[in-house]
């Protein structure tokens, strides 16, 4: 069986490469493989954030697999790419663990997507990304309709997802698509580097940022402001928040724990 994920530990990092040439499509087996691989990462506590990146020179992630699409259509789909992509989007929005992706050459359809499901998006230079289903007479499946308009408004998103055109890493960083663009010599590095400072911090407050994130985004402001409240104090009552307070008191550097 052909292996898609490979995983490279440094220290409180996991690298995580998605290679499957040319253009890393994603097929059912991909995803399969990399929900698996992301579960066991989220369930060690070494592992304080991941970086997801694609394998060659030529894209993270081109998109679906679009040999499947023939056989997932006399199925009316259930098991595709996209149900796949939705999962693991789940998936990773539940997760301890904050993901950080890194964007080289194409990233369109499904690898924009699995991209938007990362909390940090650092993008090379010569990237373009995309939502081109709509050339093939689709929509996005994977979350290209939801999650788009919540990162770049409702009006870019729809252009993407209506005209099928693709954006360049300035216009995406312009649109606030992705967060940060660096020469493709050094992205790798780049990325890295955002993982390792989120590393540094209360592993405690980083899921309690990422739960208030996924669960307040859709809320009216005084009931997002109450949960932010209650989130503040849990941190506040927790060990990391008493040692964090002890450290910047005592001018050294906070040892935290996740709890």
């Amino acid at each position: 069986m052909a292996t898609f994920v490979s995983t490279e530990r440094r220290a409180a990092l996991a690298l995580v490469t998605i290679d499957n040439p040319p253009m890393n499509a994603l097929s059912s087996a991909l995803l399969e493989e990399l929900e698996a691989e992301l579960d066991v990462l989220d369930g060690e506590e070494s592992v304080r954030a991941i970086v997801l990146q694609g394998g060659g020179d030529r894209a993270f992630v081109a998109g679906a697999d679009i040999k499947e699409f023939p056989t997932l259509r006399e199925s009316a789909g259930e098991g595709s790419s996209a149900r796949g992509i939705q999962k693991l989007g789940h998936r990773m929005d539940a997760a301890r663990t904050p993901f950080v992706a890194a964007i080289g050459g194409y990233c369109l359809g499904g690898g924009l997507e699995l991209a938007m499901c990362c909390d940090v998006r650092i993008c090379a230079d010569d990237a373009m990304l995309g939502q081109p289903e709509i050339s093939l007479g689709l929509i996005p499946g994977g979350g290209g309709t939801q999650r788009l308009p919540r990162l770049v408004g409702h009006g870019r998103a729809m252009f993407l997802n209506l005209t099928g055109n693709f954006v360049d890493a300035p216009t995406a960083y312009a649109w606030g698509l992705v967060e940060q663009v660096v020469p493709r010599a050094e992205l790798e590095a780049a990325a890295l580097a955002v993982a390792e400072r989120i590393a540094t911090r209360s592993p405690h407050a980083v899921a309690v940022l990422r739960e208030l994130a996924r669960t307040t985004r859709d809320l009216p402001l005084e009931e997002g402001l109450r949960r932010e409240a209650e989130g503040f104090v849990r941190c506040l009552r927790s060990e990391d928040g008493a040692e964090g307070v002890a450290a910047f008191i005592e001018k050294r550097e906070p040892k935290f724990v996740g709890r």
